[in-house]
């Protein structure tokens, strides 16, 4: 393991000067991060969101854009759009809010699917098409986006296949009393996220990125991988399982995770771990399965105790 592992535990603790009490969720979405993947954030309002999102981007000296979502955003808007130079007689790309290192899609389910689609490509492919021509976004590159699980009153749910398109999708929770006790305390002056300053560099998160594909990982736990989301698709409770965008997703956030512990190989617990922020959103359960009030944790949980862990050397 190099030294770069240790910078990963340094943006954790820079962020917690401003996020208090979410330790797991900051570790997520840096996990997320060094994979090159996406975070869905589902909670309620004023949990601390945006200023996960901006505390992190600060943390690593990237660039970073909110675009607050709203019905009448346009595709143009975020992908951006081609002028006419009239002065030169050639038309110029006008960069849209994509291009950023950290995108913040603030309750991307009040947009219209369109508008939603439009993210499709950056997401997959970490590049905008306008009117032909192909642009690259700055990398390192990731979009965060954030919908309220309770108002659903002029929203446009998000389709399976975009659901599917991010990495991991986590939640904040409301802090303890005592968290939020020392959230008035910290705020008290000033906002901790407008003094917080970087402790690494862009340039080393692609290099973390490239290390994280070098942990090793034994042939049996790739079968453990796919066992765990093969039985998504077959579980009784469940109409539609995990993709093989949803295995490779484990892979990687599995292999993240030893590195962000330090370790240059893979354990069972580590994909336990990793399995439930990355494969819950992708189960779609059944109309009957929800009126038991069964949920994807609960799949999930099923499927782990079933499939055997294999013993790894």
């Amino acid at each position: 393991m190099s030294d770069l592992s240790e910078i990963l535990n340094k943006i954790v603790e820079n962020v917690e000067k401003v996020i208090v009490g979410k330790r797991n969720a900051i570790e997520l979405t840096l996990i997320s991060l060094i994979c090159g993947g996406h975070v869905l954030i589902e909670d309620v309002p004023g949990v601390g969101k945006t200023s996960l999102v901006a505390s992190v981007a600060k943390s690593i000296s990237a660039s970073f854009k909110r675009i607050q979502f709203t019905p009448d955003i346009l595709p143009s808007d975020i992908t951006g759009f081609s002028i006419y130079n009239q002065k030169t007689g050639e038309f110029e790309y006008r960069p849209g809010a994509v291009m950023s290192n950290i995108i913040l899609a603030d309750e991307i389910n009040r947009t219209s699917p369109k508008t939603q689609a439009s993210l499709l490509e950056v997401m997959e492919e970490n590049q905008v098409t306008v009117d032909g021509v192909t642009y690259k976004v700055p990398m390192p590159f990731m979009v965060l986006a954030t919908q309220n699980p309770i108002e659903y009153v002029g929203t446009f749910p998000l389709p399976e296949a975009q659901l599917d398109r991010f990495f991991m999708k986590i939640s904040l929770g409301y802090p303890s009393s005592a968290e939020e006790s020392t959230i008035l305390s910290r705020f008290r002056l000033e906002s901790p996220l407008d003094s917080l300053q970087p402790v690494a560099e862009s340039t080393q998160i692609l290099e973390i990125q490239k290390e994280v594909r070098n942990v090793h990982m034994d042939p049996s736990l790739n079968n453990f991988i796919v066992e765990i989301v093969s039985g998504t698709r077959i579980h009784p409770d469940v109409a539609l399982g995990a993709s093989p965008r949803g295995s490779l997703a484990l892979f990687r956030a599995s292999q993240a995770y030893a590195y962000y512990k330090g370790r240059n190989y893979v354990i069972p617990d580590d994909i336990k771990k990793m399995a439930y922020p990355v494969l819950m959103h992708r189960i779609i359960l059944k109309q009957e399965a929800r009126l038991k009030k069964v949920t994807a944790f609960d799949v999930l949980e099923s499927i782990l105790a079933k499939v055997m862990v294999p013993a790894v050397s």
